[in-house]
């Protein structure tokens, strides 16, 4: 079985990449999405009716 390239050069080019900080996340985590749109289409929805 061929090996794909030597282990002494395994990881290299990501340990030379420069850190980058993470962007601000601007989107909401699901469940607070999924409880925002289960108001909008089930309870809302309910009250004008």
């Amino acid at each position: 079985m061929p090996s794909h390239g030597s282990l002494t050069k395994a990881g290299k080019v990501r340990n030379a990449t420069p850190k980058i900080p993470p962007k601000p996340k601007k989107n909401l985590i699901p469940r607070r999405r999924n409880w925002r749109n289960y108001r909008r289409k089930i309870i809302y929805a309910q009250a004008t009716r």
